[in-house]
């Protein structure tokens, strides 16, 4: 398949800007993968979708106020994007200035400095002069996506965050986790759903478009991953007792799918790159929550390996069609596998 095959028309009007007052408000387009129907809902009818003995795998992941504005000696402005914590006072960075700058230079923020030690791969190496999470809590800003056509608000240091986040580490939010709040988490696991955690920390490289018509010749960013024992056993009980294994967003699709790859289920923690796309065979997750992706991306690619091409790309015309709120802040789609799609 090629790049192009992934192309869909979206009017700009649909991209949501914010988050609706209520998490769970948002709308939920059901795909059943195997017969290829759609069908419209509340997110509130999650409920309806996931039964006793199922197990939610969620991201709990904590996106950082990864954005910070500042200015070299010459007194230019610089907005750095801080892509990995590596160290407690040292990271990976994007910059954006009128010119790189060269090791040695130091950045200036309000609160604190960073000297460029280097360059590691597209990133910058950056040693700050003290502590860099308390610095981010206090001056950084929320790394809103690029279709966010606005500056960040209070209201997204708590919105652009789900409710279960606990590793500081992302600079994006898993998505799907944005619909849940501690109610509707509650009231599953009172239904007898079973709730995992694992942790892949969502990098800026998310938003990395496929510049190359042949996807197969596409490389992933890194991303650093961990599924522990804990979620491996709690899979292979699920699968055994005839659940299913349901996976809220992306992300915890690529954490399972990466503990996998040797073809059994293990402990995982490392960086992964896996690309998920039409031909791969799934090996853990049996149905899925996301949101709506971005035309021609990994995540759309995804997507369509899972519950099929024409399912995928039929269901993201009706969502158009139907005013469905698009990507970050927007609606969620459950989805179950296409057979044909997965052999």
């Amino acid at each position: 398949m090629r790049r192009s095959d992934f192309r869909f028309d979206l009017p700009g009007e649909l991209i949501a800007q914010y988050p609706l007052p209520e998490r769970g408000a948002s709308r939920l387009l059901v795909v059943d993968g195997a017969a290829g129907e759609m069908y419209d809902r509340a997110f509130a009818d999650i409920r309806s979708l996931i039964g006793p003995g199922d197990l939610l795998v969620f991201n709990n992941t904590r996106v950082i106020p990864a954005r910070l504005l500042g200015r070299k000696p010459s007194g230019g402005s610089v907005e750095v994007l801080i892509e990995r914590i590596v160290e407690t006072d040292r990271a990976l960075a994007h910059i954006r200035a009128s010119r790189a700058p060269r090791p040695g230079t130091i950045l200036c923020f309000d609160t604190g400095r960073a000297e460029v030690t280097g360059r590691a791969g597209g990133f910058f190496e950056l040693a700050f002069d003290r502590e860099l999470l308390p610095l981010l809590d206090e001056i950084g800003h929320v790394p809103l996506p690029p279709y966010v056509r606005r500056a960040d608000e209070d209201i997204d240091r708590e919105r652009y965050q789900t409710v279960y986040a606990t590793e500081p580490g992302a600079v994006a939010a898993p998505t799907a986790g944005l619909h849940f709040d501690e109610s509707m988490i509650e009231t599953l696991r009172n239904d007898g759903v079973n709730t995992v955690f694992v942790t892949l920390h969502v990098g800026a490289g998310t938003f990395q478009p496929v510049r190359v018509e042949d996807p197969r010749q596409h490389r992933m960013h890194p991303e650093y991953a961990e599924v522990s024992e804990e979620v491996c056993t709690a899979v292979e009980r699920t699968k055994a007792d005839g659940g299913r294994v349901i996976a809220v967003g992306t992300t915890s699709v690529r954490s399972l799918e990466s503990a996998a790859v040797s073809g059994r289920l293990e402990p995982f923690n490392a960086e992964t790159d896996l690309f998920i796309r039409p031909g791969y065979r799934f090996r853990i997750v049996d149905a899925m929550i996301t949101n709506f992706h971005l035309p021609e991306s990994t995540l759309l690619m995804l997507v369509c390996a899972f519950a099929g091409y024409d399912h995928v790309m039929g269901a993201y015309r009706h969502a158009v069609s139907h005013r469905y709120r698009f990507f970050s802040y927007g609606d969620a789609m459950f989805l179950t596998p296409c057979p044909d799609a997965l052999a």
